[in-house]
Parts: C-alpha cells; structure tokens; sequence
C-alpha cells in the first residue's frame, strides 16, 4: 500500500516556506480539514473551489500578475513568439467528406486564422469552392469553436455544434444546406452530443439547464437525449431515452445511415458502454437491450440492409474485433466475427466502403497500420502508410472513393486518396512548411524496462546528427489513462523544440489502449502507480542511455497526464529540471464532484469506494504529497484556464496554492491561468501562440538554454 510522502496536514510554517509565501500572492483559506474513513485530510485552500468568488478571482489576478511578471524579464520570450508565431502560420487543411447533398465537404486555415473555415464544392478542393461556415465570424476574438456539422439524410439541413470560450457546454444550431440561410432552431447545454438526423428533426443529449454561477464547477447529472422537431421551440423537445435511476450515465444517439435503428449508447460509470436500440421503421418497437453493462466498448459502425448492426467491440476481445449482430437476436453468442481479434495488434477503427469493403486500422507497438478486408473479412492488402505516425480515413459506402490523412512528429498532415480496386494512395494535399526541413530530424522507437520489470515503448525524435553526451535537453511527455493510445502525431509548435536541438520524447505509458485492454487496465485504480513508474522509470532511461541528464529533462502533461507530472514530481523531484503540469486533475479526494469528474471513477476509483481506495488516492494525490521538508523541487509552470469544465480550474488553484506554500526549495512555483479558454479543444490559434510561448519561455529560461533562432 503506497503511503503519502506528506499530507497536507502536515504542513508547518518553517522559515524557508514562510520566504516562499511571502513571495507569492496569499490564497484564501479557511482551514477545512475532513475525514475519510478515518483519515484526516486538510483541505485549506477549499475555497479556490469556488471560482467564481471575490477573493478567488482577486487570487487569480494576483497570481496571473506575478506569472507574467517573471514571464516578462525572460530576454528572448519575444523571439519565441515570433517563431512560434512563423511555425504556425502554414496553410492547414482537412480530409474531403463526401456528405448526402453530394458535395465534398473540408476545414482550411490560411495560416493563422484562429478557427479553419468550413469549404464545399463539387470536387474535392475544388478551385471555385464556397465558404459554407466560417467559425471566425461567430465571435471577435476566436473564441467560439466548432466542434460538428450533421447533414439530415436528405442533405437539406445541417446542423452544427458549437462550444464557446473552450467549454464542453454544446449549443446546437440549424442552417439550410443550399441557401446557407440560419434557421430559428437553437439547442442550449447541451454537452457531449451531435445531432442525429431522423426525418424532419434530430436527436441530441442535454442536461438539465445548471444553477446560474455554477455553470462551470457544478457535478454534471441526468444526461437525457431528446427529439428535437424542426421549427419548434427546445422547450416541446420530447424525451427520447433516460435514465433516472443512473444520474451519472451518459446517453449518446446516433441514427445508422439507412435511417432505420436509434442507437442509444450509455456511458460514465464502466470502462465501455451499454447499447441499446429501436427500430424506426416500426412505430410500436420497443428499446431493445444488447448490452446492459458499461464493461465493455461496443461503437455501431452502421447496419445492413438485411437488419444486422456492424459492432467494433471489445466484448471476448480485449484487442477488439468487428462483428455483425443480428437485430432479431443480438445475443452474444450469435454475434458473427468480420475481423476476429488479432492476438499481436489492436483494432482501432473501421471504416465501410462501398460494396462494404473494409479498411481496419491497428496499432502494433503505438503506430497505425492499414488494411483492406473483403466483407466477408478476407485480407486483400496493406495499405502502406510512410513512417511511424497516425492515420484517419474518411469513405462512405456510397461511393468508391477514399480519402485518408497520414502525419507524424516530423511529417505535417497530408491528404491520400485511396483506390481500393486498383490499390493505388497518391497524395491528393502535402502540407508545406516555411523554413523548416523534416528531412533534418529522425524519430526512432524504444522499448524500456519498468520498475516491475515491464517493457514499455517509447518514440525518440530529434535532429540527425545529435550525440548521446548527457548534455541534450529532453521534453518527455506522457499521459497514461483512459484508454487513449499516443501515437505519432504533429505539432507545428513543438517544431521549435527540435530545431533548437532538443529532444522530444513520448512514453507509451500503461493506462493506455497501446496493448489493449490488458495495458489499459494495468494502469487504473489500485494499479495506478504503475504509470508512474513507467513515466519515471522513461526518464531514468533517458538520462542512462545518456541523451541527457536531469539538469536538462522537462516533463509534460495535460489533464490525465498533468495529474501524471505532479505525482512523478512529488514521487521524484531530483529527477527533473522543469515541470510542466497542465490542466491537471490534482485533487484525488474530491475530484468526483465536479462537472463530470464522476465519469473517471472506472479509472481512478474514488474516495467513497473504500478504506484501501480512499488510502491509496491520498498516498499519490498531486495535492496532497507535495514534500515540505525543505527538498528542492524543479520549476514548475501549472496551467488551466477559467472556463475548463472537464478538469475544473479549482485543481490548479489548490495544488499551486499548496506548491507555494511549502518548503520545495528556491525554484519558481508558477501558475499560468488562461481566460475565455477551457480545457483544450477548440482553442483560438492565437491563444494556442501565447501558451507555447510561455511554456518554452519558462523551459528554457530554467534549463539555461536560449534559442538559437
């Protein structure tokens, strides 16, 4: 049983933290201390919880003020924006999609336009293509994003979600398609939805409209889904499917594409999702249950025209299969293998071409790999993809072409098309970078050994020519949770880090989908630990295999990955110079209360399940282990920002409240807090500039390195 290296209980006022809090701006306080089974747990800094409060937001002000104070005096932090700035302004431009009004449909940003504006034409990329919607003109400062366009069937409508200031509260909104004319529908609070097309109306998830004030920071319950009639206010909208006695699931609508079955699937509480459908075709069916248990991941592809649902599944696959289930018995000993499991890869994806070819997309060792199956599950061909890197396809069953988006660390995005009778990918759109070869850097792949002895892969990317001498700066990122694999993908900001010779490093961490459920589940509830001794045990390779030293390695992450850095750095804090944590979930004990933090519980367990439980969250709880003894820590830059309702904003305030009231040594505690941002996705470019900026700013400044260009 792992035990805290310090509660916050056990904070005192030595002469060292009282320096350190006199250099910083005072946090409000009001000395809460709870029990838990027993355990006392100091809560001091409970009121940053309310965000919206006088002394919080005078907090956040003082502290945004000192962040840029020292951000300020860094010489070269304007050179770093104008490069970022340079890195990021090349033109961007999405895969075509083929939609039902039987135009091709894709996002294109000249360069440095906050949001990328939504093109049609008759062909793809076609020189005489139309704006349909551009996001830039919905607010004055990019700060209104959009996150889905849904045709209706016959392609007169589309609607389209959009989230603002980075919040995941979704507001639905309704055009007609040809004239691009905005029709009177308004869907509000919404969240985690899109809209799902079925005759004159569509199907969407909401919650109930939140108290005012708390909009941001209040748990999130009763997701329903409902039938919204075109023309008519949200308040007739009818309830299509709830749940009462579950006020913590999720319900998500998706109708299949011949307009047949509603597909209900439910989530929050298990590792997967429950599935549920209804046939629309008859007005007296009733839901029909498939799934009842949230154990496992069952995501409908589409359905036959013979009355089968197409089901990529992890049920009796924990590398997951593609099945048929057959409507009139969806028991699951009837379910019909397409692609069984693969026993040294991972299903990923899977797309339908037309005369229901299939393209599958696996992971083996972090990288995606692309075949071409037969309907009946036949291999034909890989489909050879260029390096280590990441890979999306978007087809229809409608037509025989394919399209598909490769990148990777060094290699920008680039569209294919794909001619699955002939076998042919050619690149239809190469991204063009300014000022930058690709063809200067390499990336390799790893296999380390963790502390239990599990070998763990891991991608090296850095310029050719680079020595192994210890004296490389190293950016190592993980995040290990959740089921999400980090594969191979590009960033033009991280270009900066390896054209000034650093390393950039990413672990592929247990918590992930690298290895299927198995690796997944190694690193969840009381197995948590393991994913930080994979982190820690990545950067003692590093340094060993003698790429750096630790005067020189930085580590990051966000969300899932930034709770990764502050427990590595409480665990470890003579292995790293710089921390960076962002948007991190920070408080173990009571991060099940906010928004949707219940949703996270099948990974982390939760203070209420149990003694044990309860115990092990507070033995590596980024809040409560921050040592007080006097041990020097790295710089340490947290980030959040005021409208994240995924990872409330309230654990940062509280960790770097903790941080800077304990005796960690001289180095700089900082906390970076964004405005009208959230918890990521969606984010203005220019705000995007601003936060690389720092973040490379602070790392540098305390490795003692300057940018070389």
């Amino acid at each position: 049983m792992l035990k805290p290296i310090i509660t916050l209980m056990a904070i005192s006022a030595t002469g060292a933290a009282a320096h350190a809090q006199s250099s910083y701006p005072a946090a409000p306080q009001d000395g809460t201390v709870y029990e838990v089974f027993g355990m006392k747990v100091d809560d001091r800094f409970r009121p940053l919880e309310n965000d919206t409060a006088a002394a919080t937001l005078e907090w956040v002000k003082a502290e945004n003020t000192l962040t840029e104070s020292y951000l300020s005096r860094i010489p070269f932090r304007n050179d770093i924006r104008r490069r970022i700035t340079a890195l990021n302004d090349y033109a961007k431009t999405g895969m075509p999609s083929l939609e039902n009004d039987g135009l091709y449909y894709w996002a294109h940003n000249d360069g440095l336009r906050n949001q990328s504006v939504i093109y049609r034409g008759k062909t793809p990329y076609a020189a005489d293509a139309e704006v349909f919607l551009d996001p830039n003109s919905l607010s004055d400062d990019g700060t209104v994003a959009l996150t889905g366009l849904f045709q209706s069937h016959d392609g007169r409508f589309t609607a389209y979600t959009i989230s603002r200031s980075g919040s995941d509260w979704t507001e639905i909104y309704v055009m007609d398609t040809a004239t691009r004319r905005l029709l009177p529908d308004h869907i509000e609070w919404a969240k985690f939805t899109g809209a799902a097309w079925d005759g004159d109306g569509f199907y969407y998830s909401a919650y109930p409209t939140p108290e005012a004030g708390k909009e941001f920071s209040n748990a999130n319950e009763y997701h329903t889904v409902y039938y919204h009639r075109l023309g008519t206010p949200q308040s007739e909208d009818r309830v299509v499917y709830e749940n009462r006695k579950e006020p913590l699931h999720f319900h998500s609508a998706k109708v299949t594409d011949d307009g047949r079955f509603l597909i209900i699937e439910g989530g929050g509480q298990g590792f997967g999702n429950s599935l549920y459908f209804k046939d629309l075709r008859d007005p007296d069916s009733k839901w029909v249950t498939v799934e009842e248990s949230q154990d496992y991941i069952l995501n409908v592809i589409d359905s036959t025209h013979d009355g089968k649902l197409l089901v990529y599944t992890s049920a009796d696959a924990p590398r997951y299969r593609f099945v048929a289930i057959d409507t009139k018995d969806p028991a699951r000993s009837q379910w019909v293998d397409i692609l069984p499991e693969d026993p040294e890869a991972v299903l990923t994806d899977v797309n339908l071409l037309v005369n229901n070819r299939v393209i599958a997309t696996y992971d083996r060792d972090a990288a995606n790999h692309a075949y071409l199956y037969d309907p009946d599950g036949k291999f034909v061909e890989e489909i050879k993809l260029p390096t280590y890197g990441s890979v999306s396809f978007s087809s229809s069953r409608k037509s025989p072409e394919v399209f598909y988006n490769f990148s990777s660390f060094t290699y920008p995005s680039t569209i294919f098309s794909y001619d699955s009778q002939r076998h042919i990918s050619a690149p239809i759109h190469a991204t063009e970078l300014k000022d930058f070869d690709p063809a200067a850097y390499v990336t390799e792949q790893v296999f380390y050994t963790s502390k239990d002895g599990t070998k763990v892969p891991m991608f090296i990317t850095y310029k050719k020519g680079l020595k192994k001498d210890g004296t490389n700066p190293v950016y190592l990122y993980g995040y290990g949770g959740f089921n999400i694999t980090l594969n191979p993908g590009f960033s033009p900001s991280r270009l900066f880090w390896l054209e000034n010779g650093g390393i950039y490093a990413q672990a592929n961490l247990r918590g992930g989908a690298e290895y299927g459920d198995a690796w997944h589940e190694a690193g969840t509830k009381m197995k948590k630990q393991n994913v930080f001794d994979d982190f820690i045990s990545a950067g003692e390779f590093m340094i060993n295999e003698g790429w750096t030293k630790p005067e020189l390695l930085t580590i990051e992450g966000g969300s899932n990955g930034g709770l990764l850095v502050g427990a590595c750095v409480n665990q470890r804090p003579d292995l790293f110079r710089v921390a960076i944590p962002r948007v991190g979930v920070m408080d173990m004990m009571r991060y099940h209360l906010f928004t949707i933090g219940w949703n996270w519980a099948s990974d982390y367990g939760t203070a209420d399940d149990s003694a044990d439980m309860a115990r092990y969250l507070l033995g590596y709880s980024p809040l409560h282990t921050i040592r007080n003894n006097g041990t020097p820590y790295p710089s340490i830059l947290v980030t959040t920002a005021d409208h994240d309702d995924r990872v409330v904003p309230a654990h940062s305030f509280k960790y770097a409240a903790a941080l800077q009231a304990a005796d960690t040594g001289s180095n700089p505690k900082l906390i970076r807090i964004d405005s009208k941002a959230g918890h990521g996705a969606g984010k203005p470019i220019a705000k995007v500039i601003d936060e690389w900026t720092d973040i490379y700013s602070f790392i540098l400044h305390n490795l003692g390195r300057q940018p070389q260009k």
